[in-house]
């Protein structure tokens, strides 16, 4: 085994690996997985120096966080980090209960999800999913989905977000100050809202999905240097935009989870032949680029089998040329702003 980097998570004493694993994928939504390939790929991830895990209740409605915790609680407890997320509590189902429209299949049956950014609907939430883990210690709570991206109402998203900082924050930071949770954060897929977060509450850290990529910065115009002014660390999810950076970029290639529209394919194809004439998988420089921003404390690719979470922790270690980094600015596919090394 290798150790891995580690890096320290705003101002809390916490320190994760730059390379995390996401656990949305062993929730089961997108790909059927076994409870055993997903326990062995936490396992083998673990095995090959990773010590930082992310999960949700939402993945899978609870199974995400049963198989990580069955993989990880037999380990020192001390001796990786973890986080999952707050803002819906699971419940189940009831005899001719009407399911939300947006209801996802291949969760565990018979749960329903219910959002709640409350103040007791935090503090339940935490000891749910402490339960499902099995863990007596959640290292950080990231409080979830509450964005346009996955609301698509702004008046809604508005009434959450007055919920969230007018009654949930005050749980999170309860918790923080007690010293029963390390760091408190957000986890969502927009960086314009995760600003409006950072400016309302006192957080430790930011989980973003895909919103700092080798395909879109546009996070370095405010968010990310609002970070760096309040030592808030960043998170990225997604580093491979949901599938169109892992290579071998097609037509019909995922990129928030839905199949890129063809201007986005066009570009990642001339990023990915930068890469080619320099001998660098594409991969290998989409998980890597967005460490080179001083904002970011680890990148945390899921994973769906054990030869990809090998294949994420082996793009960490490939070399890349400066030149790389360079060429992709002269040919205006990154942003010139965007750190890189000289």
């Amino acid at each position: 085994m290798t150790a891995l980097k580690r890096r320290k998570v705003g101002k809390t004493k916490l320190e994760v690996t730059e390379i995390g694993l996401g656990g949305a994928p062993m929730g089961g939504f997108r790909a059927t997985i076994s409870d055993a390939e997903a326990v062995q790929l936490t396992n083998d991830g673990y095995d090959a120096g990773i010590r930082y895990f992310d999960t949700s209740p939402f993945y899978g409605y609870g199974r995400s966080e049963l198989r990580m915790g069955a993989a990880l609680r037999e380990k020192p407890r001390d001796s990786f980090v973890l986080s999952t997320k707050i803002g819906r509590i699971l419940h189940v189902r009831k005899p001719g209960e009407v399911l939300p429209k947006d209801f996802r299949e291949n969760g565990l049956p018979g749960f329903v999800p219910q959002f709640d950014y409350t103040y007791d609907g935090v503090m339940r939430s935490l000891e749910h999913s402490h339960l499902r883990l099995g863990l007596d210690k959640i290292d950080i709570a990231l409080v979830h989905d509450v964005d346009f991206w996955t609301i698509k109402d702004r008046a809604l998203l508005d009434e959450r977000f007055r919920t969230v900082m007018d009654s949930g924050f005050r749980a999170l930071d309860e918790l923080r100050k007690a010293g029963i949770i390390s760091a408190i954060g957000v986890g969502i897929n927009e960086s314009d809202t995760s600003t409006r977060f950072i400016k309302a509450g006192d957080f430790d850290c930011m989980l973003l999905a895909g919103r700092y990529t080798l395909l879109e910065q546009g996070a370095l115009e405010e968010f990310l240097p609002e970070c760096l002014k309040r030592n808030v660390s960043v998170i990225l999810g997604g580093p491979y935009n949901s599938g169109i950076l892992t290579g071998n970029v097609k037509t019909g290639a995922t990129h928030d989870y839905v199949a890129a529209p063809q201007h986005l394919v066009d570009k990642a194809q001339k990023i990915e032949a930068v890469c080619q004439r320099h001998g660098v998988p594409l991969g290998a420089a989409a998980m890597q680029f967005p460490l080179f921003h001083p904002a970011f404390c680890s990148v945390i690719p899921g994973a769906l089998s054990v030869a990809e979470v090998k294949h994420n922790v082996a793009h960490m270690s490939v070399k890349i040329p400066v030149e790389l980094w360079s060429e992709l600015k002269r040919e205006k596919l990154l942003d010139p702003a965007a750190p890189t090394p000289n």
